[in-house]
């Protein structure tokens, strides 16, 4: 049977999850399309529906303090800490202008909604102003006292302010027709974080590290109230009245008989805590009862500053649900900012995600914030992934933190967020429990072994015992009921066998070997309740210390009877469940085992080790059935595909190769990783990969076999029907379209005897030029290869030469200087170019010499008398021949008869000479 299945024969990477945000300044388009993030050194393009990175802008190698995007989306300013401002085109990726102005990196930028004018706020405590198409100061602010962190014009296009915060705690209004601060704002306690403005224009607030929001009024630049919102705020946002924000909050207090008053503000806040609160600035809240109208103040979830503002909802847990036993981890959001169009809030937290809310319109049971998408800028290490659910639509992803993350497939956004370990997750297990829950178990450096539910989203189990950190899990495969863990030394060991030999011999250290754990335990399912509201404790069925070093990997048989142990000591060992009696031990690998995994099919067990071979071991004997070998260094993943006839393997050289068990032949290698690869997931129905590994991305690769084949066959078919017009182009003379049809099927040589031929025509130059002008820049870079190629040959120069020079009289040098890899080609035409001009110079310097010779072997005259009548004997021939007189020569007589021998070494000669025939004289 498994020799009948088709073996596969390629795959390829279809999608990517890369890194694209690593925290900082980011901007959102107009329509909410796509997002611009700083990404270390660069700045990155995102679509927003998907993850997907779009374009890359380099930057100078310096990170990227500020960014904004210009009203109209098609322009990025930006800067780094070189302090150079940049105007990139989005469409285009070119840096179209730069300057520098600041004596400090800039922190901050705004753009005019005219989009002619940019102001930067810098660490240099300055406030500049710049025209956009000149790249020239048109406003120099000074008056802050400390780095200026916020800034923002006024939305009004006709109102030439800007508004600045500092970590003075100050606000300043700058006028420009003034060119002057107008208003200095002091109510802060601490550094500025946003500024914001109502709908009308004549309301600012300002929130900051001081925990509170300050409502100022733009007519007299006074303080109308401080909100109090005991927590540190990074962002203060507001929203027009036609937003669905406010329409929802609008039916919200309708439907509970309540008027929100027109003239009150609406914002939100967030900041520390990591959760989103709407505010009202005017607290008094018009009830109406039996019709008559009472002014009352709401006590629920409100903070009462002078008897003002109101928080009308506030989220009950936060969406970043880190649990963390530091005090000092601290991962709230960073900003946020509310989305055009009414497509929602987005806010930016300091793991570097974006989380996109709505505020839900069923307000049935109040007010609720849904979170609609998360997009995760930045995974660190990927340490391990499985495929999820029992279609596969989903990927689990363990990575440096202590949260395991889902994405969705489709749309290549978290999905969920698993979280309750106190510390990170190296290893992960999926499946599908007989009553068709989806299940997930975790194994953490906290040393507990957690299972969880997939649709409710939270741990229905723990499992404690381990000693030290878990470095592998393993769930049943059959039955599904049970689950296999390893651990890895305890790190306090060190420190006791340190304090102990100082002391103690070393007979007496064997007492403290049960600390250092590395022991294999197998958790039982039995009494885990889906319903119950806490996790409940899992129980070990049995242990066993299994190895002398950390245990890397697990795996159990297809029939769950035994499960695979793969550890440092560079051994993997064998056990019979459910009692883990140990059955056989595998030796042969000369370093440490990082992944095992039994056969679909045979009684055959599969191992990777970091002396960069994968073996293949009998599972009754324990020997050695076969050796792979072809990684560069450590393999760290190996698993069985197509019913155990391939495997797929992966490595710290970052590559991914797919084998043949039968053949041990290497069938293809992929190079899509630029570091090593930690994690390798296989889907079990579709038998899709995916990748991830110190480079923080994911690879999805699928099957491309069948659909290559299928390509090849129909390439095949398209190529017999070109060649076939190719040679209806060459009997019609139709040298335009039979150069089209040669390029395109790549026969060079075939578009070389064109060449050839075209140019021995009148129209030559014509013809080529016909040829050669609908080719685009691609293809013109292909062309030239094929130059390059025949201008190695002395034989072949002259042809290279001509469509040389045909391509460069079409073609501008702008378009050339912009073609990819123009360099390369040019270095290559040169060198042979000149070698070719030298050789033809040196044979016309050489006719010379020649011209010279025969000229004094009277072999030719001079070109002066070629225009002379021949000689008179010519002339007495002709005279003859018109019957008229005409004198013999007087040398006729005397003239020595050449034999027939010596006329024709002179007619070889003559025949030599580069001269026409006209200046050779005729034998006598």
């Amino acid at each position: 049977m498994a020799s009948a299945v088709a073996l596969k024969k390629n795959y390829r990477c279809f999608q990517s999850l890369q890194q694209f945000y690593t925290g900082g300044p980011y901007a959102v388009a107009s329509d909410a399309s796509f997002i611009v993030c700083a990404c270390d050194d660069t700045i990155k393009v995102v679509d927003s529906s998907n993850s997907a990175i779009r374009s890359t802008i380099e930057g100078d190698s310096e990170p990227v303090t500020a960014l904004v995007l210009s009203p109209d989306d098609k322009f990025v300013f930006s800067s780094s800490h070189s302090r150079q401002i940049r105007v990139w085109e989005v469409s285009t990726l070119k840096c179209i202008r730069s300057w520098k102005g600041h004596e400090g990196p800039v922190m901050g930028m705004a753009c005019h909604s005219s989009g002619g004018l940019l102001a930067t706020a810098g660490a240099d405590k300055k406030v500049q102003v710049w025209d956009v198409d000149g790249g020239f100061c048109t406003h120099y602010f000074k008056g802050h006292k400390g780095v200026v962190t916020s800034l923002m014009f006024h939305p009004d296009p006709n109102q030439l302010l800007i508004f600045s915060g500092g970590d003075d705690s100050t606000v300043r209004v700058w006028d420009l027709v003034k060119k002057k601060c107008i208003a200095t704002l002091e109510k802060h306690q601490s550094t500025v974080t946003s500024i914001a403005i109502s709908e009308d224009g004549w309301t600012l607030l300002t929130a900051g590290r001081d925990k509170v929001v300050n409502v100022w009024d733009l007519h007299d630049y006074s303080c109308k109230t401080t909100v109090l919102a005991y927590e540190a705020l990074e962002a203060v946002c507001t929203f027009d009245a036609a937003s669905p924000f406010s329409l929802c909050l609008s039916a919200f207090a309708q439907k509970n008989g309540k008027k929100i008053s027109s003239s009150s503000v609406q914002f939100l806040t967030v900041g520390e805590r990591g959760i989103v609160r709407i505010w009202n600035s005017d607290g008094y809240v018009a009830y109406l009862v039996s019709g008559v109208q009472l002014n009352y103040l709401s006590d629920s979830y409100c903070f009462k500053v002078q008897d003002k503002a109101v928080c009308l909802f506030e989220q009950k847990s936060s969406d970043l649900a880190v649990s963390s036993e530091k005090e000092e981890v601290k991962r709230g959001f960073t900003s946020a900012m509310m989305l055009p169009l009414g497509q929602g809030l987005l806010c930016a937290t300091a793991d570097q995600q974006f989380l996109i809310y709505d505020l839900d319109k069923n307000v049935d049971d109040g007010l609720n914030l849904a979170l609609r998408k998360r997009l995760i800028g930045y995974n660190e290490e990927i340490a391990d992934m499985k495929f999820l659910g029992d279609e596969e639509q989903y990927l689990a992803v363990a990575t440096s933190v202590e949260q395991i993350r889902v994405y969705d497939l489709a749309s290549m956004s978290c999905s969920y967020i698993l979280t309750g370990h106190s510390d990170v997750i190296p290893c992960i297990d999926t499946c599908v429990s007989a009553s068709g829950k989806t299940l997930v178990v975790s194994g953490s450096k906290d040393n507990t072994v957690r299972l969880w539910e997939a649709q409710s989203q939270r741990c229905i189990g723990v499992g404690i015992g381990h000693m030290g950190a878990i470095g592998a899990v393993a769930f049943s495969k059959k039955n599904r009921n049970f689950c296999v863990s390893g651990s890895s030394h305890v790190d306090l060991l060190k420190k006791i066998r340190f304090v102990l030999t100082s002391c103690i011999p070393e007979s007496y250290l064997a007492v403290f070997a049960w600390f250092s754990d590395r022991t294999l335990k197998v958790w039982s399912f039995d009494g885990v309740s889906d319903d119950a509201g806490e996790a409940s404790n899992l129980k070990a069925k049995a242990v066993v210390a299994a190895h002398d070093k950390d245990i890397n990997s697990l795996a159990v048989s297809p029939d769950d009877s035994l499960v695979c142990s793969g550890s440092q000591d560079r051994t993997a060992a064998i056990w019979r469940l459910p009692d883990l009696v140990s059955v056989v031990v595998l030796k042969g690998h000369k370093r440490g085992i990082w992944s095992v995994e039994f056969s679909p099919v045979d009684h055959c067990v599969i191992t990777a080790s970091g002396d960069k071979t994968i073996k293949l071991w009998a599972i009754s004997d324990g020997s050695c059935l076969k050796t792979f070998e072809g990684h560069t260094s450590s393999v760290m993943r190996a698993s069985f595909i197509t019913r155990g006839t391939q495997f797929v393997s992966c490595g710290a050289d970052g590559l991914v190769k797919l084998w043949t068990v039968k053949t041990q032949e290497c069938l293809v290698t992929y190079d899509q990783h630029e570091d090593k690869i930690w994690a390798l997931a296989i889907g079990k129905k579709t038998e899709m990969l995916a990748t991830g590994g110190v480079d923080a991305v994911v690879n999805l690769w699928h099957d491309s076999t069948a659909a290559e084949k299928e390509e090849a066959f129909r390439k095949e078919e398209d190529d017999v029907l070109k060649g076939q017009d190719l040679e209806n182009a060459v009997l019609d003379r139709d040298y335009t379209r039979a150069v089209r049809l040669a390029f395109e099927l790549r026969k060079p040589h075939k578009l070389f005897e064109l060449f050839s031929e075209v140019i021995r025509k009148p129209n030559a130059d014509i013809q080529i030029e016909k040829a050669l002008r609908p080719f685009d820049k691609e293809e013109v870079r292909l062309l030239l290869e094929y130059v390059r190629e025949w201008n190695t040959k002395p034989k072949l120069c002259h042809i290279a030469q001509f469509v040389l020079h045909r391509l460069f009289t079409i073609l501008p040098p702008t378009d050339l200087v912009e073609m990819k890899g123009i360099g390369e080609l040019l270095e290559g035409l040169i060198p042979y170019s000149q070698r070719h001009y030298t050789r033809i110079d040196r044979l016309q310097r050489s006719t010379y010499l020649l011209d010279y010779t025969l000229t004094g072997m009277s072999v030719i005259e001079p070109e002066a008398n070629a225009t002379e009548p021949r000689n008179n004997e010519d002339l007495g021939e002709s005279a003859r021949e018109e019957g008229e007189d005409y004198p013999e020569p007087k040398d006729a007589s005397t003239r020595k008869r050449k034999t027939r021998k010596s006329q024709d070494k002179k007619q070889k000669k003559s025949k030599v000479a580069y001269v026409s025939t006209a200046t050779i004289s005729s034998p006598a």
